[in-house]
């Protein structure tokens, strides 16, 4: 009989199982583990004979549309079968983006986008959300996450500001404890660096993006930040020291530039600073098709994308689509020596050091058990609760002395108008069912109108007008309104506004029902927007942000159930000719300052 190999022994020691195996690993399975490709190109053969390492699917890529939890495991799982296929048996890592829950899953809990849990300033509430996060995902057959992203963003123009908790670098600090929510918490002799997961309930996490995209010149997405090594330090560089601390165990490459050299292929930054000084051990991924730009300042010379991206320590490349040709670019380069051996075994060792500590070796397969955890009343009510501490009051009567809020739902007639009243797909934002994100009824979930309505008392009509005219006052009368308006849904460079305008139809419908009746005006956005002069107008000024799934966390504190709590996690300005303009500069003008929220006093109702 013969011997069982050593990695394949759960009762060895992790740095022995990868040793073995890649002692056994010829160049083919080592290239094939550095691979990460889309689930559309996905077939046996690839699986099989190429030795993919990983897979992902890109927003909106789902096995089909509306596809429940159940189906995605089958896909998952029917992925790890044909890997199982291969030579050496190694279990393929599945990645996704979930990033406000598990977001590309039709009826999964959607939570509020980070900017939204910034305000909350509650890290134990961020590390239940990653908890069911992680379970909701797990459940799915998915042991990994690209999150958190932990980008500390000093410009509301940027397009994935909404994807910071703050412009504030502690608080984005506070909030790092996703991670332990995703991963699990680790023990207090737990090695700095060294990538950890608790449990399979639990899922492997990504910090991103390494570094300073939050801090671009413009707020440009993929753009450049300028500044010292110390500046970096010390404003973009702590949050991913916190993770490093919880054991994070994968590190995705900014798309960003620092001071004008790409991260894709900064080996100081990759290699110097995080493996090296800071000791990280898991592995470095690249940014979907991250490495493709760097050919576009060098002409089209693809072996030179992949060489400067592997010789800086990028260890796992998201191709994902055109994988042939980067499988035989990158054996080339090894075998020519312009990439060493060295490098190729280092990246493949932390690889299987993140699979040996994920489980994946052991329980390759979805927990099944799991699935009626996929939005489950409990992470639902969580999602709820996380809605409820985002709200950050900004105006509340215009006489101090007589507020506005909390609204009666005993009695009157209530107006609710606005496009971003009733559509689930606005109030999610981008991220969400697709890639930028939809408007419409894209998943399971209440939004804010279904909300009003629920917790008003029967004395109370609530009347719905997206678009109100001046005939809807003509033919009847109300006693209060709330207008629901905002940004659509956007992701990255698609969201880059160097205006950050409400849009015509938003400023249109403020003006009218502000000058008809006693207005709350709610935003839904995934940053401070410009609202002078409007805010004048306004009885009351609620920013929501993107709240996800649960709009009844709105109706819950508007009505007076809850007391504001949320408080400003980012700078609201006055024009965007102040920007960038955060908490601390000298010329530091804002409409309302950072950590601003006003509270109700319910107890002196």
């Amino acid at each position: 009989m013969a011997e069982k190999p050593i990695y394949k022994d759960p009762q060895q020691a992790i740095e022995e199982r990868v040793k073995d195996l890649l002692l056994r690993m010829t160049i083919a399975e080592k290239v094939g583990q550095m691979t990460q490709i889309e689930r559309s190109v996905v077939t046996l053969d690839a699986m099989k004979n190429q030795f993919i390492g990983s897979i992902l699917n890109a927003g909106g890529s789902t096995p089909r549309s509306g596809a429940s939890a159940e189906e995605w495991a089958d896909m998952v799982d029917g992925f790890q079968r044909w890997a199982l296929e291969s030579r050496l048996s190694i279990p393929v890592l599945y990645g996704t983006d979930a990033v406000h829950g598990h977001n590309n899953c039709y009826g999964a809990t959607i939570f509020p986008h980070n900017i939204g849990l910034g305000a909350t300033r509650d890290p134990n509430l961020v590390q239940k959300i990653g908890e069911a996060t992680a379970i909701e995902v797990r459940a799915t057959g998915i042991p990994y996450t690209f999150a958190p992203c932990v980008a500390v963003s000093r410009d509301p123009r940027w397009g994935r500001c909404y994807e910071s908790y703050s412009e504030d670098t502690e608080t984005v600090r506070k909030m790092t404890t996703i991670v332990q929510g995703l991963q699990g918490s680790p023990p207090q002799s737990h090695p700095k660096g060294y990538p950890f997961l608790a449990s399979r309930k639990n899922v492997i996490a990504c910090m991103k993006h390494f570094i300073g995209d939050g801090g671009t010149k413009g707020g440009i997405n993929e753009g450049n930040t300028v500044g010292s090594f110390d500046e970096l330090h010390s404003v973009h560089l702590k949050p991913f020291l916190d993770c490093l601390d919880q054991g994070v165990c994968t590190a995705m490459a900014s798309y960003s530039s620092w001071n004008s050299m790409m991260l894709h292929s900064h080996h100081f930054l990759l290699t110097q600073v995080l493996k090296h000084q800071l000791g990280f051990k898991g592995f470095v991924i690249s940014d979907w098709e991250g490495i493709d730009r760097l050919c576009q300042p060098q002409g089209s010379d693809y072996r030179f994308c992949i060489s400067a991206s592997i010789n800086a320590g990028i260890d796992m490349v998201m191709v994902p689509h055109d994988f042939q040709k980067f499988i035989g670019d990158l054996t080339f380069l090894v075998e020519s020596g312009e990439i060493s051996m060295t490098r190729i075994d280092d990246a493949v060792e932390r690889i299987l050091r993140v699979k040996f500590v994920g489980g994946l070796f052991e329980h390759p397969f979805t927990d099944r058990s799991l699935l009626n955890l996929v939005g489950c009343k409990m992470h639902r009510e969580l999602a709820r609760e996380a809605v409820r501490k985002s709200l950050v009051l900004l105006k509340n009567g215009k006489n101090p002395n007589k507020p506005f809020l909390p609204l009666s739902k005993n009695g009157g007639r209530i107006l609710v108008g606005g496009e971003h009243a009733h559509n689930l797909g606005y109030q999610c934002g981008g991220w969400t069912i697709t890639w930028y994100g939809i408007g419409g009824q894209i998943t399971q979930g209440t939004t804010i109108l279904e909300a009003i309505k629920a917790a008003v008392g029967m004395n109370t009509a609530v009347i719905y007008e997206e678009n109100p005219t001046e005939t809807s006052f003509k033919t009847q009368e109300f006693s209060s309104a709330i207008v629901v308006v905002g940004e659509k849904p956007y992701a990255e460079f698609l969201g880059d506004d160097p205006k950050l305008e409400l849009s015509p139809k938003a400023i249109e419908t403020i003006e009218l029902v502000c000058s008809k009746v006693p207005t709350l005006v709610i935003l839904l956005s995934g940053r401070p927007l410009i609202v002078e002069p409007l805010i004048e107008k306004m009885e009351a000024f609620v920013a929501a942000w993107l709240p996800g799934s649960e709009g009844a966390g709105v109706a819950d504190v508007i009505f007076g159930g809850y007391e504001f709590h949320g408080c400003l996690p980012r700078t609201w300005f006055k024009r965007v000719d102040q920007l960038p303009m955060n908490v601390g500069d000298s010329n530091y003008d804002p409409l309302f300052p950072f950590g601003f929220g006003l509270k109700m006093n319910l107890k002196n109702q």
